[in-house]
């Protein structure tokens, strides 16, 4: 009967900081209106949208509605919605035997995998070299400061050690 789990970022309720996850179930999967989805559920791993609005509250705004509710639509097969595709990091429609080898957890985030991570073409030798020579200029720079506002504070009577 579970149709789709969507599991949503934390800090959306007022009344708690934890994640949720909706639950979709329907009594029929077959083809109707919709393609046949029997033997399939669909997983959306939608965490890491919405935008903090204050200090303990997110929010999701028009489109990160929009792109989870399309793409429940999308896999129903809903007539006016796109096609359906897998994201990877953000929604995979799994058998019922990818769900047994994973013990039947309902968990998004186990199925949808790790989001594709654009390769900046950037050798791995050669940008170890200039993030380690950034972190010495940075570390050189907060020293400098550091010094500095010791400094002052000595100019106002008031000594801070190392």
């Amino acid at each position: 009967m579970v149709d789709c789990m969507v599991a949503m970022p934390g800090q959306l309720f007022y009344s708690t900081q934890i994640p949720v996850c909706l639950w979709f179930l329907t009594r029929f999967k077959g083809s109707n209106r919709f393609h046949d989805r029997r033997g399939r559920i669909l997983f959306i791993d939608a965490r890491k949208l919405g935008t903090m609005v204050d200090r303990t509250h997110k929010e999701l705004s028009p489109e990160d509605i929009q792109r989870i509710a399309g793409t429940y639509h999308a896999w129903r097969g809903d007539p006016k919605a796109d096609e359906y595709e897998d994201v990877s990091g953000f929604c995979k429609s799994a058998t019922l035997d990818e769900v047994a080898v994973n013990g039947y957890v309902l968990t998004p985030g186990r199925y949808v995998g790790a989001e594709d991570v654009e390769d900046d073409g950037e050798p791995f030798d050669e940008k170890m070299k200039r993030l380690t020579t950034q972190l010495s200029e940075q570390m050189q720079e907060s020293k400098r400061l550091d010094d500095e506002i010791r400094k002052n504070l000595k100019g106002l009577g008031y000594d801070v050690k190392e």
